[in-house]
């Protein structure tokens, strides 16, 4: 698949995530909205009021089987965690036990009212992000996955720069500018951009 041109900050895969592509595309424009259709069915599963997601979210299982939604129609790896080292991400045998401990986190966080709605979400996104579990997706899951949180708990959700921040733009890098400073331990650039 010589037709993959990675946006800037993107996380290239690997050859044998690669090979998993199951349609038979020839371009980044047709991967990319492919990948958009797969998505926008699995956030109407995800919103659903029976889906199963809404009884503990998030969980370890229940982000594997969003990622899985996402993705079973464009890769066969969908809702697996990734096997080898990336740029950016903690590594591979640390994934399942940070994600657990990231979901518990964030129920504990949710009890004890640590932080506003909108706060816990981008602060949740973030490091859902910075695990980066999976092989392709990871900042439209993190994005799907915090918007779940509010919606879930009777909160509005967010808008991300109303745009989808796969190809490279203006609001893609302001998007990843402010995961840079949330990174550092400043969320207030990722609340503003979240919520614009």
């Amino acid at each position: 698949m010589s037709f993959l041109n990675y946006a800037p900050g993107a996380t290239p895969l690997d050859p044998d995530a690669v090979s998993g592509l199951l349609p038979d595309l020839s371009s980044q424009a047709e991967l990319n909205e492919f990948e958009a259709v797969n998505i926008l069915v699995a956030t109407r599963w995800a919103m659903g009021r029976r889906c199963r997601l809404r009884r503990n979210h998030p969980t370890d299982d229940g982000l594997r089987e969003l990622h899985r939604r996402m993705f079973n129609e464009t890769w066969k790896w969908a809702g697996t965690f990734r096997t080898t080292g990336t740029n950016i991400g903690v590594p591979v045998y640390q994934i399942a036990t940070q994600l657990r401990n990231l979901c518990e986190n964030v129920r504990t966080q949710i009890e004890h009212k640590a932080y506003p709605w909108p706060e816990l979400a981008v602060r949740f996104h973030r490091d859902l992000v910075w695990i980066h579990p999976f092989p392709n997706g990871n900042g439209r899951h993190a994005r799907l996955a915090a918007d779940l949180l509010l919606v879930y708990n009777q909160q509005p959700r967010f808008t991300w720069g109303q745009s989808t921040l796969v190809a490279e733009s203006a609001a893609r890098q302001e998007y990843l500018a402010a995961l840079r400073e949330a990174d550092a331990g400043s969320y207030e650039r990722l609340l503003r951009f979240a919520r614009s």
